[in-house]
């Protein structure tokens, strides 16, 4: 399965790789490896996760507070998001709707 990051969901777990690696030396590869395997949940069973819309659903990682957000397009698992837990929990709504897809 082809996985593609929108553009936003991109910089967005770029900034929080570079977040966690302020936070702590290496803490941004241990969540990039943890928004990895969420990822690998999803490829494996991509309709198991909550339900936002008709189309889209999140997955939780395991140990940050962080969401990945996609739609299951056939053979391509779009990422609209990687989420904090506490932002504005529809937001990546806008996303789909500027057709960044």
């Amino acid at each position: 399965m082809e996985i593609i990051f929108i553009a936003s969901a991109e910089d967005e777990f770029a900034d929080a790789i570079k977040h966690y690696n302020t936070q702590s030396e290496g803490l941004g590869f241990e969540f990039a490896a943890e928004v990895k395997r969420t990822i690998e949940r999803i490829i494996q069973y991509p309709e198991a996760w909550t339900k936002l819309s008709k189309r889209t659903r999140r997955c939780r990682t395991n140990r940050f507070p962080y969401g990945v957000i996609y739609q299951k397009r056939e053979e391509v698992l779009l990422v609209v998001a990687v989420m904090h837990l506490s932002r504005e929990p529809q937001a990546w709504k806008s996303r789909l709707r500027k057709k960044e897809a």
